[in-house]
């Protein structure tokens, strides 16, 4: 049975949901807006709730560094970070999935340096979109503490064995206050389950190697691997969500379609955006005009046949992107939509790169997306291929 909790910011959520998971090791380095998430889970340590083992390290690569150790011993290990503390992470991070340790982190997205900045968006998780983690976006509080649940056991499930980050925006979401509902500890921990290693390091009966020198004889075999793993995780990824809807009555896919059935345009987009989004939905629906939302929840693996069909009726589509991939051609979210329409279908992509650093997304910047775009399902002909929306000129 579920339990209503009452002012739970994001990141409260996050601890709540490591907290029930109760992890052998957590090793982590305070960042903002991370901070808070791993004060309160120290603070359950501390209180004696649970017996993880807190490792307080002196950067974020030694955090990485120690999960790895941890990981590779045998222990089911989590960690969190933000922003610089990612990109400080980045070479231990693509380590932990060619290990194929099965990590689980919370990233609280925010902008990367430079120039420096403290505030949402999503460049952190976009520059590490291709290091074989898998990625699932929460759009709020809610989707922060079920997608950490979840996590877990797609992460150490033995065909996939690959670490997963569960994205959620940094202040929006992190520091917002939320009613949201959490779950009895024993039905959380029945659902979790205990990790059980197939190769770890301190089994003296069954040693094995970690961290060899991986030439030409092996290396393409390796990342081929890694590659099924991210692939198999799509069908995990299905049925872990089918089994947690037995805990908490809502079933999660890859994506998430708000009025699109008979849409006629609409916006792809990820994380607290969404929920913006849905309200001037709402307000053009009710004047008529035939608008609606497809939420990306899982990036990586990235869906790409799910987007393509469930998309495939529409007049035009805008693809709204929190992070430019400074390629000059659009964002990252933009680039992957539009190949997986490749060969499908002619409907014309429009990409608009918006809140950079922070800076809002708000009610009339949205009814002006749906407004542009709407202009392009009437024309067939796309003005401008990329916008970058609330820029000053």
């Amino acid at each position: 049975m579920s339990k209503k909790l009452l002012a739970l910011t994001g990141n409260d959520a996050a601890a709540y949901a490591m907290k029930q998971i109760n992890p052998d090791v957590v090793a982590a380095y305070p960042i903002t807006p991370q901070t808070s998430l791993m004060e309160k889970f120290a603070q359950y340590v501390a209180d004696g709730e649970i017996d993880t083992e807190v490792v307080l390290v002196e950067s974020e690569h030694s955090a990485m560094s120690a999960c790895v150790g941890a990981s590779a011993a045998g222990a089911r290990v989590m960690t969190a970070t933000s922003s610089q503390g990612l990109a400080l992470m980045w070479e231990v991070c693509y380590i932990a999935a060619g290990y194929r340790l099965p990590i689980v982190m919370p990233l609280v997205n925010r902008a990367l340096s430079g120039p420096i900045n403290i505030h949402c968006d999503h460049s952190d998780a976009m520059g590490i979109r291709d290091s074989g983690w898998v990625q699932i976006w929460s759009e709020n509080a809610q989707e922060v503490y079920d997608n950490l649940l979840q996590a877990i056991k797609i992460a150490e499930d033995p065909e996939v064995m690959l670490p997963v980050m569960v994205n959620y925006d940094g202040f929006i979401i992190s520091h917002a206050i939320e009613n949201l509902f959490v779950y009895d500890d024993a039905e959380t921990k029945s659902f979790v389950g205990e990790y059980k290693p197939k190769y770890m390091l301190l089994d003296a009966k069954k040693p094995v190697t970690f961290g060899t020198f991986d030439l030409t004889d092996y290396y393409f075999e390796h990342r081929r691997q890694m590659a099924e793993g991210m692939r198999n995780s799509k069908k995990v990824i299905s049925r872990v969500a089918k089994e947690f809807s037995k805990i908490c009555g809502r079933e999660y896919g890859f994506l998430e379609g708000y009025k699109l059935d008979d849409a006629e345009v609409a916006i792809v987009a990820l994380g607290s955006t969404v929920g913006t989004a849905r309200a001037v939905v709402d307000e053009l629906r009710a004047k008529g005009i035939k608008a609606g939302i497809l939420k990306i929840r899982v990036f990586r693996p990235f869906p790409e046949e799910e987007i393509a069909a469930s998309l495939k009726h529409l007049k035009a589509i805008a693809v709204l992107d929190r992070a430019d991939a400074l390629n000059a051609v659009g964002g990252p979210l933009f680039d992957e939509v539009r190949a997986a329409f490749y060969n499908k279908s002619n409907i014309p992509l429009v990409n608009y790169v918006y809140g950079l650093g922070g800076r809002d997304m708000g009610l009339d910047d949205i009814k002006r997306v749906y407004s542009e775009v709407s202009e392009v399902a009437k024309t067939g002909k796309i003005k401008d291929l990329v916008t970058y929306l609330g820029v000053r000129d």
